[in-house]
């Protein structure tokens, strides 16, 4: 079902972009705002490991410094069918993890002191497995995919501003209605946002039935998303937002991101169906 869901979303992202667009900027006007954003977010997509690595200040560790982290991410990977990732720590005393990579060939799972430190061996199983769910799913490439769209139909409101500013009439040129381009402006890049992170919340629960399926435990995954919650809420990460979404829950402090601005699914439905399984 969220795979369905995914599909239709990507697709309303796509007629966004192309009636948005046409409206916006017309035919020329949407080739180069994708040609932008598609160069933008190929780089993103190519260095994403090493960006998000260094945005969060994690540390490549040996199967000498952590041989038990290790011992349990190479089990979950031979369970999955997936290269063995890198093995990254991230000291902060806030429980959390995240992965990145742009295939499973290139992947890494970073997870925080905290969460070492807090999780039974059950729960850190299911939180690694979680991350090992994204990247079985490559959610990288789907999210990289998501950003070009939503980021184009950006590029094309700007556009768009930017020529009726210096006295450009935008698509009434053309023969197009100018009210109705002056709503897409708006209009566009708001739907466009909330779309990518729809997507993003559809992801979460893929990847969360992904990981419940790998560990063969979803109650241990339920049991961990739990307490990852309760420890977040009371002790916020200071992260970039950017990359915030990367994380298996919000790091970010309550209120901050909500409801259809959120990049994650509400916790509680998260649990629910995974003690449902």
């Amino acid at each position: 079902m969220n795979t369905l869901k995914t599909f239709m979303l990507m697709a309303a992202l796509t007629a966004l972009f192309l009636v948005g667009g046409q409206l916006m900027a017309g035919q020329q006007g949407m080739v180069i705002a994708l040609a932008l954003a598609l160069g933008l977010n190929f780089f993103a997509y190519w260095n994403s490991d090493k960006m998000a690595l260094a945005m969060n200040k994690a540390r490549q560790v040996s199967p000498e410094e952590a041989p038990e982290l290790h011992r349990i991410v190479e089990h979950l990977a031979s369970q999955a069918g997936l290269p063995k990732p890198k093995v990254y720590i991230v000291n902060n005393p806030t429980p959390n993890a995240f992965a990145t990579g742009r295939n499973p060939e290139h992947a890494a799972v970073a997870v925080t002191t905290g969460l070492l430190k807090m999780m039974e061996r059950k729960e850190l199983e299911g939180v690694l497995a979680h991350e090992l769910g994204h990247i079985k799913n490559r959610d990288i490439l789907i999210s990289s995919i998501a950003a070009v769209m939503a980021g184009a139909i950006s590029y094309l409101a700007t556009m768009a501003q930017w020529a009726m500013i210096f006295g450009g009439r935008g698509r009434s040129d053309n023969g197009g209605n100018p009210l109705a381009g002056l709503a897409m402006m708006i209009i566009a890049p708001l739907a466009a946002a909330l779309i990518q992170m729809a997507i993003s919340r559809s992801r979460e629960y893929l990847a969360d039935a992904q990981g419940a399926a790998i560990s063969g435990n979803p109650h241990s995954l339920a049991s961990a998303l739990e307490k990852l919650t309760t420890y977040n809420r009371q002790l916020p990460m200071q992260v970039n937002p950017a990359s915030a979404q990367m994380y298996i829950v919000n790091p970010l402090s309550k209120g901050m991101l909500a409801g259809l601005f959120s990049t994650h699914p509400p916790v509680e439905e998260r649990v629910r169906r995974l003690r449902a399984m």
